[in-house]
């Protein structure tokens, strides 16, 4: 077993903490517990067992995830601010927590910073690798450089000198910018103070030097860097005495009113049209820019002092992931992932595979390429009749969609809910929606007010005298990109009665149709909540009669506060309880007569974990749930999602084997959370060989 921290020799149910279960102190931050698991991320680019330029990888996602958490959480934050809005169950106020969060954010864009500069560019470098800066370029390196901006970045760009005449541009959220600091004179007699460059956003952010001029290495430089150095290409005849890279980052989230809109889809493409200019949520800015630059930015963008962001380097450090694309190393990545193909699963045999038994795709070491096989052999079976499909994040040219698009085009009667409010994919979705509709499919939007995240897909098929009803219900998106990075449990059934529930669901969301009692399946925001809180109680009911009571549970997030009290519950009354949460977790473990027996762990590797599973001991009849939602407050009560049985009893305990005991096991990629709210990573007993959950999935699953 792992080392752990040392407890106290208190027994778990005997409580030494007074305070009941609504005491603020009992609950983590969920913003702050967000920010840490970008520490976890950023972790992997420093481990020396992970290929070189799948950590630099690492490195940009702790940064594109820094980025959405400033657009959404810290934009929430101020939203609660604002409003005056209930609480976190911690109980920090909006204004302390905007505090910790800037000190918390600081410590880790100083970390990123760190590792970049040295850490992971010396050591590409050391590989042939090489991001130059301006003191590394040599005469033909510059002289080549600078031809490439006369040539191919000059013309593109559109300098803005600001006067009277020229007000301070509006900035697009995340844009590459450059404020330039001038003197002189221009043509016309005007005296030159300050300048905006942007980005145009059809330029690459990075730039490959030819082999000739780069003396046989891989060579690049970021444009920030090339724009910075040659912006007094842009201003002949006047001095630049300095030029600074800055970025603003925006509040993202779309503010849709739903009890007045009208049409769902016309009011997100309006709101659409505003998003890259919402209000500001941070600015980053070269570390070398004058304070009185500094403030006059944080004077047009509307931002206090705290939201200023001093970075020494790149400001736009996440654009450096084109690296891993560009440079053919494999030796500097992970080696392929060759997911399995099932036999009968992918072929002609499908539905009759089905009538004998649940298939289950475990994506990536099962191949995605059996969810497209289903509704491919679907579209052209002359005995189906309709098909019922949810989309959240479909990905651009899916071939899911062609053949959706084919079986409606072959007479099926196809109908398809698109979630058009899929957090940035939202312009994407309403495309999708359009072109689908254009070919015939039955196109609706779900419900107003309620997200639909559910992963649902149902197949109604005519044999013989009766109808036959084929589902497919995953915890992740149709989605062949992400099936690909993204760890997921995807169940294939004819069960007769999983069947009938995902089509009255399917009646609700593409109808008015009323609240239906479903036989298997639990769905929000109707039976989810109150099944997994039975659940968890009647494993405290088995506890409290002496029977053995158990409570594995898999999911990205946590912060329901029902559900978190009804875990610290169970704990006191003597159920043992793990927790395998991605990402930000706002349940205290480990706090004396509440916690003592509920144990949390993130996992953090080479695949995102993203499989929400859920096991209850039941006194030796285990239930497992798979589902499309976490144990969040929006999941639970305030979006339409699935989760869903597996019956089958060998389909179950491999589930339980690759996901829970599995990823329990896991010494070399798993981190604890402590009661005082920080992680640590858990490391094997002495002697006891490093167990890898992920790698060990890649070696027994893959071919």
């Amino acid at each position: 077993m792992p080392r752990r921290k040392p407890r106290t020799g208190r027994l778990p149910h005997e409580p030494t903490h007074t305070c009941a279960l609504d005491d603020p102190s009992l609950y983590l931050n969920r913003e702050l517990s967000q920010l840490e698991f970008n520490f976890r991320v950023l972790a992997q680019a420093l481990d020396p067992d992970i290929p070189l330029l799948e950590r630099v990888r690492f490195l940009c996602i702790s940064c594109t995830n820094l980025d959405e958490f400033f657009e959404i959480r810290v934009a929430g934050v101020h939203q609660v601010l604002d409003l005056g809005l209930p609480l976190p169950s911690d109980g920090t106020t909006p204004q302390a927590l905007l505090k910790l969060i800037h000190e918390r954010a600081s410590t880790l864009v100083d970390e990123q910073y760190r590792v970049w500069r040295d850490v992971l560019r010396p050591a590409l470098a050391d590989a042939g690798v090489r991001i130059l800066s301006p003191e590394n370029w040599d005469e033909r390196q510059r002289h080549w450089l600078r031809q490439h901006f006369v040539e191919s970045i000059l013309p593109v760009l559109s300098p803005l000198g600001l006067d009277p005449a020229h007000p301070f541009p509006r900035i697009l959220n995340k844009s590459l910018n450059v404020v330039v600091v001038l003197q002189g004179k221009d043509a016309f007699g005007r005296v030159g103070k300050m300048a905006v460059v942007r980005a145009p956003r059809s330029l690459p952010r990075i730039i490959q030097l030819p082999v000739e001029v780069s003396g046989g290495c891989c060579d690049f430089v970021l444009l920030s860097t090339v724009l910075s150095s040659f912006v007094d290409e842009l201003f002949p005849g006047m001095h630049v005495k300095g030029a600074y890279q800055f970025r603003v980052t925006r509040n993202a989230e779309l503010a849709v009113d739903e009890d007045e809109v009208e049409n769902l889809a016309h009011a997100v493409k309006d709101e659409l049209r505003g998003r890259g200019f919402a209000r500001a949520m941070r600015l980053e800015i070269a570390d070398n820019c004058p304070k009185a630059v500094v403030a006059t930015l944080l004077e047009k963008f509307e931002l206090t002092p705290e939201a200023a962001y001093r970075i020494n380097g790149p400001v736009n450090l996440n654009r450096v992931i084109a690296i891993h694309e560009r440079v053919d190393r494999p030796d500097l990545k992970f080696p392929p992932l060759l997911p399995r193909k099932q036999p009968n699963v992918e072929d002609e045999r499908l539905f009759e595979t089905l009538r004998a038994g649940d298939v289950l795709l475990h994506h990536p070491f099962d191949s995605f390429a059996a969810v497209i096989a289903l509704i491919r052999l679907a579209g052209r079976d002359p005995d189906v009749l309709a098909i019922k499909q949810t989309l959240y994040r479909a990905g651009q040219d899916s071939v899911l969609v062609e053949h959706l698009i084919e079986a409606a085009r072959n007479g099926k009667d196809v109908t398809v809910v698109i979630e058009l409010r899929a957090r940035f994919d939202e312009e994407a979705n309403l495309r999708l929606a359009d072109r689908l509709q254009e070919a015939g499919v039955q196109v609706t939007y779900g419900v107003v007010g309620f997200k639909t995240h559910a992963k649902m897909l149902l197949i109604v098929r005519r044999e013989g005298a009766r109808l036959q009803r084929y589902a497919h219900l995953s915890t992740g998106n149709y989605h062949a990109g992400t099936a690909r990075l993204y760890t997921d449990i995807g169940l294939m059934t004819a069960h007769p009665e999983i069947g009938e529930d995902v089509h009255r669901m399917f009646q609700q969301l593409s109808g008015l149709a009323p609240s239906f009692s479903l036989s298997r399946v639990l769905q929000s925001p109707f039976t989810l909540h109150a099944g997994v809180l039975a659940r968890i109680e009647r494993e405290a009911e088995h506890a409290r009669a002496g029977r053995p009571a158990r409570i594995i549970a898999k999911m990205n997030a946590l912060n329901e506060r029902a559900v978190m009290q009804a875990l610290y519950r169970a704990s006191q009354a003597g159920v043992e309880i793990d927790l395998i949460v991605r990402g930000a977790c706002s349940l205290r473990p480990g706090v004396t007569g509440i916690s003592d027996r509920i144990r949390v762990r993130s996992i953090v590797g080479r695949l995102l974990e993203h499989s929400r599973v859920y096991w209850f001991g039941n006194d030796g009849q285990p239930e497992l749930y798979c589902s499309s939602a976490d144990w969040l407050e929006r999941n639970l009560l305030r979006r339409i999602e699935v989760s869903f049985p597996i019956l089958d009893p060998e389909v179950s305990r491999r589930v339980f084997d690759e996901v829970l005991a599995n990823y329990l096991a896991d010494t070399q990629q798993a981190w604890e959370l402590h009661a005082d709210g920080s992680y640590s990573r858990i490391l094997p007993e002495a002697g006891q060989a490093a167990h890898n959950a992920q790698q060990q999935l890649i070696d027994s699953l893959c071919r």
